[in-house]
């Protein structure tokens, strides 16, 4: 008895980097095997193949394709809509080679979690260079709050302390440089002291205003290892500045951060705003109750309130007290001091 076999077509079609989401859209039902080059280096091509293509192996085995290395050249079969996330993998790991010195498996572990995450789910979970120190919001205000941050490019949040504004921005900003979608964080504060005056500080610009940036590292610290916050900040991928020396900047490919912008004053969060440059995201927390301001300044946060609320492509949203995820006391405390204000 004589079987035939019909050779299956299989169309052959070959992009380069980067790749535009609707090459893989269109074609999705059809594709079965494409050819993808690798940018960069020879180095940077092991990289992204992993030792002895460890790589390679584990992104075949989680996605059930097949994939044949020849130089820079990568071939890609199988299911359709597996090929697609083969190759966005492969798209994200080089977006962060760029961003570090080399590739780790969880690194490869990450990008594959993410070919499986539903875009409405992205706003409840935030990766970020720890793997174990993703962020997930805890309150609805906190979700409302994440989600702004990721759908729009200019977001003023205000609200009490331990709402976790801060938090959550600089969780934002380190998910979307290690997805690649930015090159770089820019955190920025007012240079305002407390209630106290502390003299001239010695060292250098950075020495001087990492007394007021403290917060935003102490969140860092809890989602990437500090040989890697050092790393960043020496190659400027994070970048520290006061407030004062943003004048004249266009700031582009960043998510940029003003903490504690209630000690802004309107004419310094002006020339701030328009610092904001292509394909940035701006991200501005206060508390209106903890202005620092001398005298009868009027503070820049509550008059970019009043002028930006409403305005389309902008979100401006408050927290609560309801969204306070510090120590039991601290809401406590918060309402204590809020009743004898008023």
């Amino acid at each position: 008895m004589k079987r035939r076999y019909r050779k299956a077509r299989r169309e052959q079609v070959s992009y380069r980097f980067p790749l535009r989401p609707t090459q893989l859209q269109q074609r999705e039902t059809e594709i079965h095997e494409i050819t993808i080059t690798l940018n960069g280096s020879h180095d940077e091509h092991m990289q992204i193949l992993g030792p002895g293509d460890q790589n390679l192996r584990t992104i075949r085995e989680a996605l059930g394709v097949r994939i044949f290395a020849r130089g820079p050249n990568l071939k890609i079969s199988g299911d359709a809509a597996a090929v697609g996330k083969a190759a966005a993998v492969f798209e994200e790991l080089q977006a962060r080679l760029k961003q570090q010195s080399h590739l780790t498996a969880d690194d490869v572990g990450d990008a594959l979690a993410r070919m499986n995450t539903a875009p409405n789910d992205a706003p409840d979970l935030i990766e970020v260079f720890r793997r174990t120190a993703a962020v997930k919001p805890r309150t609805d205000g906190q979700k409302e709050y994440v989600r702004a941050m990721l759908e729009n490019d200019l977001c003023v949040c205000v609200g009490p302390a331990g709402t976790g504004k801060t938090y959550l921005a600089v969780a934002v900003a380190l998910g979307l440089l290690k997805a690649g979608k930015i090159k770089r964080i820019v955190l920025a504060r007012p240079a305002v002291e407390a209630g106290e005056k502390l003299g001239y500080l010695p060292g250098d610009m950075q020495a001087k205003v990492n007394p007021y940036l403290r917060p935003l590292f102490d969140a860092m610290n809890d989602m990437m290892d500090f040989d890697q916050i050092k790393r960043f900040v020496m190659n400027d991928v994070i970048e520290v500045s006061p407030l004062a020396y943003m004048r004249g900047r266009t700031l582009n490919n960043s998510v940029i951060i003003l903490d504690e912008a209630q000690n802004a004053t309107p004419q310094q969060m002006l020339m701030f705003l328009t610092r904001l440059g292509h394909h940035s995201k701006m991200i501005i927390t206060g508390d209106e109750s903890q202005s620092d301001l001398e005298g009868r300044q009027k503070s820049g946060l509550n008059d970019a309130v009043r002028r930006l609320t409403g305005l389309e492509g902008i979100a401006v949203l408050r927290l609560s007290n309801e969204d306070i995820v510090r120590h039991r006391l601290v809401t406590k405390i918060v309402h204590a001091y809020k009743d004898e204000a008023q």
